[in-house]
């Protein structure tokens, strides 16, 4: 009897909308991910290196970054980093990876860059969360390329409403040219405050078009102060309403794998 190999979900957090808490969610979703022992990798693929300093890796430390590997093709294995959380590895970023988009403009295979990078330990985790830079670049396009899943935060106001059609078109031409299988998992309401007549409006008009998950992400002092100490807001107050709510994100997510 032969054995099916596991293979990472793979989701990409995308938003070409800047200050939608698109790296607050890679974090928080992928350290909640890891407290539920699934074997976890998180990618930095944004060049501010946000999502590297929120597990704990200052970009300053690093010797090898994603840009080696998306530039020099070092093999992904040589770059990860071991995070306080048990379970969570991240794929870290440096500023560096700023000039990956230049320097590979000339490459034939310049969008599968990560997507081939990861192919060698793809079975080695059960997630793979990617998180994007806010804008629709070249990096942005090799996370769509490599991911299943898109997972796409969203602040309830209506400039980024405007800017979803945007992402969803060229999703949708990523699927046409160069990964079919891609899925948009759901969107996520992040800052969310109820007391917000546009808020609410926002959040219906958005779930009469797509998917939204159920676990919305309040606006929450806590959360935000995570990041200056350097680690996922489970760590730094697992009581709080924001790390309470990537936990319910969490769980709603994995329930959606069998």
């Amino acid at each position: 009897m032969t054995t099916v190999e596991h293979r990472a979900n793979v989701v990409a957090i995308a938003n070409q909308k800047g200050g939608v808490g698109k790296t607050t969610t890679a974090v928080n979703l992928a350290a909640s991910v890891a407290v539920a022992e699934r074997r976890t990798l998180l990618i930095d693929c944004d060049p501010q290196a946000n999502a590297s300093s929120g597990v704990g890796v200052p970009p300053r430390s690093l010797e090898l970054s994603l840009y080696d590997t998306l530039v020099s093709q070092v093999p992904i294995e040589r770059i990860l980093q071991k995070t306080p959380i048990e379970h969570l590895f991240v794929a870290p970023a440096t500023q560096d990876l700023a000039a990956a988009e230049v320097e590979l403009v000339d490459e034939d295979d310049r969008a599968m860059r990560l997507k081939r990078a990861i192919e060698p330990i793809v079975n080695d985790y059960d997630y793979i969360f990617i998180d994007c830079p806010p804008s629709l670049n070249l990096l942005t396009i090799n996370a769509l390329v490599a991911a299943d899943r898109v997972i796409v935060p969203m602040q309830c106001e209506y400039y980024p409403l405007e800017g979803l059609t945007h992402l969803m078109a060229t999703i949708d031409r990523i699927k046409s040219a160069l990964n079919p299988t891609l899925k948009v998992e759901g969107i996520l309401l992040t800052m969310f405050d109820p007391r917000n007549n546009l808020a609410r409006q926002v959040a219906s008009e958005i779930r009469t078009h797509f998917h939204v998950f159920e676990s919305i992400i309040p606006r929450n002092v806590r959360l935000s102060e995570a990041p200056s100490h350097g680690t996922p807001a489970l760590l730094y107050d697992a009581r709080a309403k924001g790390a309470q709510s990537y936990l319910s994100l969490a769980h709603e997510l994995l329930g959606d794998v069998t």
